[in-house]
């Protein structure tokens, strides 16, 4: 059962936020804990059945929330939630991108194909909605943007393709962040550990294998299984005026899960 991201006053009332992959899991918390602030909120995914239940949910946080079905993969798709987003509120103060997924398994094991698809579902949709509403943000003096990556982007793990494209995201965020400073829009990423949700890929494998994964569980993460809320309150935070001054970071929320140093 999900949990609410708990109403913290961080400035963020009446912002305009578009959150890319939001019909479920990390992206729908977000979506929530940013409405429970005060943000309008634009909801984005392919599914329209899953995207209308999370606006709805959106809408029950007493927010305005716009959802636009569409496939942001390509550039018709996220010009038209970008289109769509500024003739209903006329202007996009936070950018979130989270749609993402991964495909292919080891290096000899993963088509080229599954790379190009894999870069497709992460990275690029974060850099072409970057592109879309940075001139934007510019216009209006400021603007905040947060890439959701992985811990497999800054440490090896996961399946290589997904590795690379979440290494993308942080070092895009990185850049964009020394780039856009001059004109107030701040960038960041973070980088979730394993989080749990219905319909997820852990709950997934958990019903698949249950003692395998609760090894797996007691072994590899100090704090157990993450929830999406966990990742939406640092998001929230990072795309708020208390962070004002946070650009360029990549936040990590794992329960001590990764083993890097940085």
């Amino acid at each position: 059962m999900c949990q609410e991201v708990a109403r913290v006053d961080l400035g963020l009332k009446g912002r305009v936020a578009i959150v890319t992959g939001s019909s479920r899991g990390i992206g729908r918390a977000i979506a929530l804990g940013l409405a429970n602030e005060g943000c309008r909120v634009v909801v984005t995914a392919r599914n329209q059945e899953e995207l209308q239940r999370a606006a709805e949910d959106v809408k029950a946080r007493g927010a305005e929330v716009l959802a636009v079905a569409a496939d942001v993969t390509t550039s018709e798709g996220v010009g038209r939630v970008v289109g769509e987003t500024l003739g209903a509120f006329g202007r996009v103060d936070v950018l979130v991108n989270n749609v993402g997924g991964s495909r292919g398994a080891q290096l000899m094991d993963t088509s080229e194909d599954q790379f190009r698809e894999t870069l497709e579902l992460n990275l690029f949709p974060a850099i072409r909605f970057s592109r879309a509403v940075v001139p934007h943000m510019k216009e209006q003096g400021e603007g905040a943007i947060v890439n959701i990556s992985s811990i497999y982007g800054k440490e090896a793990g996961g399946t290589v393709a997904y590795n690379v494209a979440k290494a993308g995201e942080i070092s895009l965020a990185k850049q964009m962040a020394r780039e856009l400073a001059p004109f107030r829009i701040r960038v960041n990423s973070v980088a979730p550990g394993s989080i749990l949700f219905p319909g997820g890929s852990w709950e997934r494998r958990i019903q698949a294998d249950p003692a395998g994964m609760a090894e797996f569980e007691r072994r590899e993460m100090p704090f157990g299984f993450g929830r999406p809320e966990d990742v939406a309150s640092v998001v929230v935070f990072l795309a708020s005026e208390r962070a004002r001054h946070v650009s360029g970071a990549c936040w990590v929320v794992d329960g001590a899960q990764s083993r890097s140093n940085i």
